[in-house]
C-alpha cells in the first residue's frame, strides 16, 4: 500500500504539472495517472488501495465541499433564489431526456435502458466543479451576482437528485416496481441534510467558542463528525426504510456554511486549512477516478459514443439556460453557467458499473459512456471554467 500511495502521490504531481505547463488542467493528467497505474493497464497499484478507493474518493470529497460550506455565503444564496433551486434539477431532468432521445437511435437499447444511462451520466462532478468555484470566490469573479455560490449549491443537490433517479430506473429494469413515495427521497434528503448539518455547526460553534481549542484540532473534529455524517447516509436508507432520505454530503456543506455565518474569522482560518488537505486529497481523489476507469469500454463505443456524450450536454446547457431565465445574468455570464455546469467525474465512477454488475443487457453500453463522459468533460469542463472565467464574468 505505502508504494502505491507513492506512485500515486509522485506520479500524480509530475503528470498533473506537466498539463499545467502545457495550459491544460491538470486533473487530467491525474486521471490520466490513475489510468496507467490503475489495473487496466500497468496494474501497478496494490489492491489493498484499490479496495478501499471508494472510501478514499469520498474522503476527498467531503475535504472539498466542506471546504465549499466555509465559503459559501448565505445571504448571496438567499439573493439567487428560484436559480439555485432549478440548477438542482433542470439541467440533469433534461440531460436524461436527451439520452432517451438519442441513445435507442445510437445502440440498439430500449427507451428504459436509455433513462438508465442517462441517470448514470447526468450527474454534474462536485470534485470538478467545487475548487474551480471556490477559487472564483478567492479572486472574486462573478461574486456581484453570486455565480460561483449558485452552482456549487446546485452541484451538491443535483447529484442528490440524479441518484435517486438511478436507483428507482435500477427498479424498474429489474422488474420491480416504483412509486410516488420513491421520489419523497429527493426533499427529504435535502431537508434533513440541511437541519441535521445546521444543528452540528450551531453546537460546535458554542463548543468552540467556550473551550479553546487549537484550529487542528478543530479540522480533526469536524472531519470526524463528517465522517459520522456521510456513514449515516449510506446507512439511512435500511434505517428509515427507503422513504425518508438523508444526505450526509449536503450535511457537510451546510455545516461548513453556519460555521461562516456564525463565526466568520474561524471559518476563514479553517478554510485555509482545508485548503491544504485538498493538495493530497485531489491527488487521491482523480488519480483514483482514473484507476477506475476501463479504457477499454472506452474505446468500443469510440466515435459514436463522444457523439452521444456532447449530444446530451446540449441539452444539459439547454436546461441551464432555461433555470437562469428571468434572472440578472448578462449573455456572458449565462454562457459561463452552461459551461461550468457540465464535468461529470465521481459519481459517475462510481455507480457506471452497477448495471453491468446485476448482469443488465445494457450494462457494458453504459459503463462504456459513463467511462467516455469522464474522459471527456472533466477535463473540457475544467478547461472551459480556467479559460473563459476572466472573459466572460465580472470582476468585483
Amino acid at each position: 500500500m505505502l508504494l502505491s500511495l507513492a506512485l500515486i502521490f509522485l506520479c500524480g504531481m509530475i503528470l498533473g504539472k506537466i498539463f499545467s505547463i502545457l495550459k491544460l488542467p491538470s486533473l487530467l493528467g491525474l486521471i490520466i495517472t490513475g489510468i496507467i497505474l490503475g489495473p487496466y493497464c500497468l496494474n501497478l497499484l496494490d489492491n489493498s488501495i484499490l479496495s478501499i478507493s471508494a472510501d478514499l474518493r469520498e474522503l476527498a470529497l467531503i475535504i472539498i465541499l466542506t471546504r465549499a460550506g466555509l465559503n459559501l455565503d448565505i445571504e448571496d444564496l438567499k439573493k439567487v433564489g428560484r436559480p439555485a433551486i432549478l440548477m438542482c434539477f433542470v439541467p440533469a431532468s433534461f440531460e436524461i431526456i436527451g439520452m432517451i432521445l438519442i441513445a435507442p437511435k445510437f445502440f440498439n437499447i430500449t427507451l428504459l435502458d436509455a433513462a438508465l444511462m442517462g441517470s448514470v451520466v447526468a450527474a454534474v462532478s462536485p470534485a470538478v466543479l467545487v475548487p474551480k468555484m471556490l477559487k472564483l470566490i478567492d479572486e472574486k469573479y462573478g461574486t456581484n451576482k453570486s455565480i460561483p455560490q449558485m452552482l456549487m449549491a446546485g452541484a451538491s443537490v443535483d447529484d442528490i437528485f440524479v441518484i435517486v433517479l438511478f436507483a428507482s430506473f435500477t427498479s424498474l429494469v429489474k422488474g420491480g416496481n416504483i412509486s410516488a413515495l420513491d421520489f419523497i427521497k429527493i426533499p427529504t434528503a435535502i431537508i434533513f441534510g440541511l437541519l441535521i448539518g445546521v444543528l452540528i455547526a450551531f453546537i460546535l460553534s458554542k463548543f468552540f467558542t467556550r473551550f479553546h481549542i487549537r484550529d487542528s484540532a478543530k479540522v480533526v473534529i469536524i472531519l470526524s463528525i463528517s465522517f459520522i455524517l456521510v456513514t449515516i447516509e449510506n446507512s439511512a436508507s435500511k434505517f428509515l426504510n427507503g422513504i425518508i432520505g438523508f444526505s450526509g454530503l449536503l450535511a457537510v456543506m451546510s455545516m461548513g456554511a453556519y460555521l461562516k455565518k456564525s463565526k466568520e474569522e474561524l471559518s476563514k482560518r479553517l478554510s485555509l486549512k482545508y485548503s491544504k488537505l485538498w493538495v493530497a486529497a485531489e491527488i487521491i481523489l482523480f488519480v483514483l477516478v482514473g484507476a477506475a476507469v476501463n479504457i477499454n469500454y472506452a474505446l468500443k463505443t469510440g466515435f459514436i459514443g463522444v457523439i452521444l456524450i456532447l449530444s446530451v450536454l446540449v441539452f444539459r446547457m439547454l436546461g441551464v439556460l432555461i433555470s437562469l431565465i428571468k434572472t440578472k445574468l448578462n449573455k456572458k455570464e449565462r454562457i459561463f453557467s452552461m459551461m461550468a455546469y457540465c464535468p461529470k467525474a465521481t459519481v459517475q465512477a462510481a455507480i457506471g458499473s452497477i448495471p453491468l454488475a446485476f448482469g443488465f443487457a445494457s450494462g457494458e453500453i453504459i459503463l462504456t459512456v459513463a467511462v467516455l463522459s469522464i474522459l471527456i468533460t472533466a477535463p473540457l469542463g475544467a478547461f472551459a471554467i480556467e479559460f473563459f472565467y476572466k472573459r466572460l464574468l465580472e470582476h468585483e
